[in-house]
């Protein structure tokens, strides 16, 4: 059963269409597909699917949504659709929770933990620089892992036991302390 067999039902067609939609991209597409190929009785076909699974949406208003919008709200990922999944960039100077340095803003990239003594402060939640946790526990390193384009430092809270890995900054006005890194590395970073 596809959503482009215009010899289905319109509300079959429509079932169809929102079982194709399995990720962003296939709700961009489809929803592209629908602003060309769709008509009226497959958009209201689409809210009256909607409406079988608790969503209502207004069938005026229906019938001018753009494919891509029609089809989120229908396939019930409006809210979805809010959720940030991306960092946000917070390039800011701070002072550490352990050693209590100032620690300038790198001015290049979101710096996030201590140049001095690789320690970190657990503040975001799920995304990096979303500043919603409600922890505030130290993050100690534990590991480092050596990549092609660089370091990752791997961190623990000490009050939630959470983990991020962060990199390395390598450069900029004040870069990770390099004695700092191998000590980690060896084990003996105290």
């Amino acid at each position: 059963m596809s959503h482009e067999d215009t010899t289905l039902a319109p509300d079959a067609r429509a079932r169809a269409l929102l079982a194709a939609v399995k990720s962003r991209h296939d709700l961009k597409r489809l929803g592209a597909w629908v602003d060309v190929y769709g008509d009226d009785a497959l958009r209201l076909a689409l809210v009256a699917v909607a409406a079988k699974g608790g969503v209502e949406l207004p069938p005026d208003e229906a019938l001018t949504w753009p494919g891509k919008k029609l089809l989120r709200r229908a396939a019930a990922r409006e809210v979805e659709a809010q959720v940030r999944t991306t960092p946000i960039r917070i390039d800011e100077a701070f002072t550490c929770v352990s050693c209590h340095k100032e620690v300038p803003a790198h001015g290049r990239t979101a710096r996030d933990h201590c140049p001095f003594c690789l320690r970190s402060q657990h503040v975001d939640d799920k995304v990096p620089g979303d500043r919603a946790s409600k922890c505030g526990g130290k993050m100690d390193p534990y590991e480092i892992h050596v990549r092609g384009s660089g370091i990752d430092i791997r961190f623990r809270c000490t009050r939630c036991r959470a983990e991020k890995v962060n990199q390395a900054v390598l450069d900029g006005d004040v870069p990770d302390s390099w004695d700092a890194l191998v000590a980690l590395s060896a084990g003996t970073l105290g």
